[in-house]
């Protein structure tokens, strides 16, 4: 090729020599000729590498099963690369061509290295992602996220390159130019300091296992509440159940305090944690026609049968008067009705046995008595959960006054009563 362009000069110039120009100028516009034909050689080049590119490596790259590849093209790896050809044959050539322009060559073959430097740092950027992507694709990932870890890594590369250029600008080397910039330490620290803070927060999160891919957490100080989509170096992102999207600084999640819902999904089971406030004007001692009534339910025999035979055993033991209610122990329509609930949601077959199970009485207030129901469902769901608790609230508000209990709302109807009197 140096041969050929040598060729091209001296034809050039003699033709231009016996047009009557003179040895200067003739010299002069046959180089520039010469050089202006490379840059045009060189554009052929890249598009003559990219095009065998696209028609033989592309399809190969699709019909193959490797993913890997597939990431390669969707990144560009193989078309940034594709730009270093032209670069290679013009820092080469360009002597030859701007052979009597010595300043200029200086000149343009700094601006190639520059070129060359921003290329390799693309390269590096698209190799970098594909790797990440294709790391992705694979379960354990969601656990042990690199993303902030990449990003930090394309950082001090572009840093890097930075100061390249910035040495090739200012004829420098490299090393010099990071000692001159040991004084703008603080400076350089205060503009970094979200990613730094970022990163350092993004690693505790990541070995840490606080936090990973797919994970629902709740923040309400950013008004979080959703599935976490990407963790980054200075941002995570969170996509509320409204399809609403939040960013949360990355540092934030561990100098504050989030709710992490994995623990509920890998046990298995979701709480069910709500009460029902019972009117205290309808509890009252169980009679005898109560009672008969409540052997026909067929969950609470068992029960019924074990505590009619502790209680006569305790009243035959103590003798009480019964002359008087109060006297003895006597069975009453709330504690069978707990009892039921108890029996109920260990039949029910939405409910998990093994988990922490509790019905039982809260503090009374001005709203009743409160029975609380505290179980696990066996789904995780959102919408299955919602659908069995509102089943089982359905049966306990529909089958409450089989047990002559009333359930409390205000105004209750002994409120309207005595207004009604009162008036």
């Amino acid at each position: 090729m140096i041969n050929l362009i040598k060729s091209v000069l001296e034809y050039f110039n003699e033709l231009l020599l016996n047009v009557g120009l003179s040895e200067y100028w003739a010299s002069h516009i046959s180089q520039f000729t010469a050089f202006l034909l490379l840059l045009v050689f060189s554009y052929l080049t890249y598009y003559v590498t990219w095009k065998l590119i696209r028609i033989v490596l592309l399809p190969i790259f699709q019909r193959s099963k490797n993913q890997f590849d597939d990431l390669l093209v969707r990144h560009q790896f193989f078309r940034k690369i594709a730009y270093l050809v032209p670069a290679i044959i013009l820092y080469n050539l360009s002597d030859e061509s701007l052979a009597i322009f010595p300043d200029y060559v200086q000149i343009f073959n700094s601006i190639l290295e520059i070129f060359f430097v921003i290329i390799s740092i693309l390269i590096i950027d698209s190799l970098l992602s594909t790797l990440n992507d294709f790391y992705e694709r694979y379960d354990f990932a969601k656990d042990h996220p690199i993303k902030s870890l990449v990003q930090i890594i394309k950082i001090i590369i572009y840093i890097i390159g930075g100061l390249i250029i910035l040495g090739n600008l200012i004829n420098k080397d490299l090393s010099t130019i990071v000692i001159g910039m040991g004084t703008l330490s603080a400076v350089l620290m205060l503009i970094f300091k979200d990613p730094i803070l970022g990163f350092v927060g993004g690693l505790q999160l990541i070995f840490n296992k606080m936090l990973s891919i797919g994970d629902w957490i709740t923040m309400p100080k950013f008004g979080a509440d959703g599935i976490v989509l990407e963790i980054n170096l200075t941002t995570v992102k969170v996509q509320n159940w409204d399809k609403t999207i939040v960013t949360i600084p990355t540092y934030s999640l561990i100098s504050d305090s989030f709710q992490n819902w994995r623990g509920m999904e890998e046990a298995g089971g979701r709480r069910i944690k709500r009460a029902l406030y019972i009117d205290m004007d309808s509890i009252t001692f169980c009679t005898e026609g109560m009672l008969e009534r409540f052997h026909k339910i067929v969950v609470l025999k068992p029960y019924l049968e074990k505590k009619e035979k502790e209680l006569e055993e305790y009243n035959k033991k103590f003798k009480p008067d019964p002359s008087s209610l109060v006297n003895g122990r006597r069975q009453t329509n709330i504690g069978v009705f707990r009892a039921y609930l108890k029996a109920y949601l260990q039949n029910h077959p939405d409910i998990h046995n093994n988990m922490t199970f509790l019905v039982r009485q809260l503090p009374p207030s001005e709203k009743g008595l409160p029975i609380e129901i505290y179980v696990f469902t066996k789904t995780t769901d959102w919408a299955e959960y919602e659908d069995v608790q509102a089943d089982i609230f359905d049966h306990i508000l529909a089958v409450t006054p089989q047990f002559d209990l009333k359930v409390y709302q205000f105004p209750n109807n002994s409120y309207l009563v005595e207004m009604t009197n009162s008036n």
